[in-house]
C-alpha cells in the first residue's frame, strides 16, 4: 500500500510541477494592497478586440467588489476567441503589399500581427503607388525591363468571384468576367448598356475610364496585353471604349487597344468593344 501511494504522489507531483512550468510564474506581480497587482480584465480584452477600445487598470490596491456583475455583462473565453482575426494566406496582405510606412494587421503566416508596409511610393496621405508595367525583358541598361520600377501586383492578381464577375486585387475594381458580353457598340450605347446591366447581383455597372482600362494592361504581354493567369473570358485584342472624352475633340473618346495596350482617339459614333466595371465595394 505504501509503495502504491508513493508512486501515485510521485506522478501527481510531477504533473503539478510541469503545469507550473508551462503556466509561468503564477504569483501576483505585487501584493493585492498595491497598485502594481493590477491587471486587465477579460472584459477589457474583449472590448479591445471588438471595438479597439482602450482600458485603464486600477490605480490603487485591490478592493473587494460590493456586488457581483449583473447578468449579461460579461463574455466567455469562446466569445473572446470569436473576436480574434483569422489567418488568411490567400487574401491577407504582406508588408510588400502595403504602402511604405503604413501600419496594418497582418493575417498571413510569416507576417502575423502588427506590421509596417514596405511597398514603394506610399509616402503619405493622398499619394498613390505606381504599379510595375509587367515588362521584364530588357532592351538596354536602364530601361523598364532592366529596372522594373514600381509596386509589384498582389498574388493572386485576380479573384474569380464565381458569379460571372472578377475582382482585381490591385485596384479593388470588379469587372465582368466575360470581356465581350454584348458585342460592339457606339460610345453612347456602350454607356447606356453598362448603366442598365445587372450582373453578379450588382446593378451599379458603368463604362470604365481610360485609366481604369489601362490598369489592366501588362506590357510584358500582347494579343492581349493582359496579365498572365487572368480568369477573364471573351477578351478581344481590339479597342475597348472608355468613358473618357477627348478634351479638345469632344466628339471623340479614348478607347484602349487590348492587343498591345495603346490608347487612341476615336469618334464616339464608331462601334467598338465594351467591358463593364464597378467599384467593387
Amino acid at each position: 500500500m505504501e509503495t502504491r501511494n508513493l508512486k501515485r504522489w510521485t506522478v501527481v507531483g510531477a504533473a503539478a510541477a510541469a503545469a507550473a512550468v508551462w503556466a509561468g510564474n503564477l504569483d501576483s506581480p505585487a501584493p493585492p494592497s498595491e497598485a502594481g497587482s493590477a491587471m486587465y480584465t477579460l472584459e477589457d480584452v474583449y472590448n479591445k478586440l471588438d471595438t479597439g477600445a482602450d482600458a485603464t487598470k486600477r490605480t490603487g490596491g485591490f478592493a473587494e467588489p460590493g456586488a457581483g456583475p449583473s447578468a449579461g455583462t460579461g463574455h466567455t473565453l469562446d466569445q473572446v476567441m470569436g473576436k480574434t482575426p483569422a489567418k488568411d494566406n490567400t487574401n491577407g496582405a504582406a508588408p510588400a503589399d502595403v504602402a511604405d510606412g503604413k501600419t496594418f494587421w497582418g493575417l498571413k503566416d510569416g507576417s502575423w500581427g502588427p506590421q509596417t508596409g514596405t511597398a514603394a511610393g506610399g509616402g503619405g496621405a493622398g499619394t498613390a503607388a505606381v504599379p510595375k508595367t509587367g515588362q521584364t525583358t530588357s532592351y538596354r541598361t536602364g530601361d523598364d525591363g532592366d529596372l522594373e520600377p514600381g509596386v509589384a501586383s498582389p498574388s493572386p492578381r485576380f479573384t474569380d468571384n464565381g458569379n460571372e464577375t472578377v475582382t482585381d486585387n490591385q485596384t479593388g475594381l470588379m469587372w465582368a468576367k466575360n470581356a465581350n458580353l454584348d458585342g460592339t457598340k457606339t460610345w453612347n450605347a456602350a454607356i447606356d448598356y453598362c448603366n442598365a446591366l445587372s450582373l453578379g447581383g450588382h446593378d451599379d455597372w458603368r463604362l470604365p475610364t481610360v485609366k481604369e482600362l489601362q490598369s489592366l494592361i501588362d506590357f510584358g504581354n500582347y494579343n492581349p496585353a493582359l496579365p498572365s493567369g487572368r480568369p477573364f473570358t471573351g477578351v478581344q485584342s481590339y479597342y475597348y471604349w472608355s468613358s473618357t472624352t477627348h478634351a479638345s475633340l469632344t466628339d471623340d473618346a479614348w478607347p484602349v487597344y487590348l492587343g498591345d495596350g495603346g490608347v487612341a482617339s476615336a469618334s464616339k459614333a464608331g462601334a467598338t468593344t465594351v467591358w463593364p466595371v464597378r467599384a467593387g465595394l
